[in-house]
């Protein structure tokens, strides 16, 4: 088997705002987009939002790399998310992720990557 393309599928209760947080925050590009799912490219990957979700907390295991750790959590906070556990610096090594969720109760992670030892 020849896999074309991988795509994960996350629910939104309102399927136009995640599609504006997705773009604002992580510079998604639409793809597709009908009145119930969008595909929006991240990094190279495809994200697909289905409509009709229940706004309710749920684990993604989503992980979204960037450079700047810290205005990464401005932005998605800026854009309606919320940061659930910040990045915080340490003596050991510097903040290298942060917990958070989407306007539509998606659990996402943020990281930077973590230098090689």
């Amino acid at each position: 088997m020849i896999v074309e393309q991988l795509k994960y599928i996350i629910w939104a209760k309102d399927l136009a705002r995640s599609v504006r947080f997705y773009r604002q925050v992580f510079g998604a590009e639409v793809v597709h987009e009908s009145e119930v799912i969008a595909e929006l490219l991240i990094g190279g990957a495809i994200l697909g939002i289905h409509g009709g979700g229940e706004g309710r907390r749920t684990w993604t295991g989503l992980n979204f790399q960037v450079a700047d750790l810290f205005a990464a959590c401005d932005g998605l906070t800026a854009a309606g998310g919320q940061v659930l556990r910040p990045p915080i610096d340490t003596p050991e090594e510097p903040a290298h992720l942060a917990m958070c969720v989407d306007p539509d109760g998606n659990e996402i992670m943020i990281s930077r990557r973590r230098k090689r030892g």
